[in-house]
């Protein structure tokens, strides 16, 4: 039997999401599920991110990242960002992607993208860390998920 705790939290509105940054030459995407707005004056977006995602040293240095709503149904990317990246590789090779102003790439697929400042990082005592981000630009866009 599931917990009432486990029931309540289920509540809590998700949906699926690409998170991507990139630093130096090198750029890369992770699928999160945990994103929350967490001001609106001026705006902020709060992500948890899984301890030692190799997207972590890139928001890091960058100080930046982008977020992009994604289909549940998209298999591509789920299946594109479902592992991590060898290293040297792009994950978004043969993906359709703009480039955000922060320089974090966009993938046109999405439904809509926020483009972030960094503007906390919490580790907290579990597996995940938060990262809170002013939205510095945004939009709707066109493209679909299959």
């Amino acid at each position: 039997m599931e917990s009432s705790i486990a029931q309540a939290i289920r509540q809590i509105p998700h949906g699926q999401f690409l998170l991507t940054a990139a630093y130096d030459g090198r750029r890369t995407g992770v699928l999160v599920e945990w994103v929350q707005q967490c001001a609106t004056n001026p705006p902020m977006v709060m992500i948890a991110i899984v301890k030692g995602s190799p997207i972590a040293p890139l928001i890091r240095d960058s100080r930046v990242f982008a977020l992009c709503q994604i289909s549940a149904n998209d298999k591509l990317l789920a299946r594109k960002f479902a592992t991590t990246p060898a290293q040297g590789d792009d994950p978004f090779f043969s993906i359709r992607t703009t480039t955000a102003p922060s320089g974090s790439p966009i993938v046109q697929r999405a439904a809509a993208f926020l483009d972030c400042e960094l503007i906390r990082h919490v580790d907290l005592e579990s597996d995940c860390g938060l990262y809170v981000g002013m939205v510095r630009h945004g939009g709707v866009l066109n493209g679909h998920s299959e």
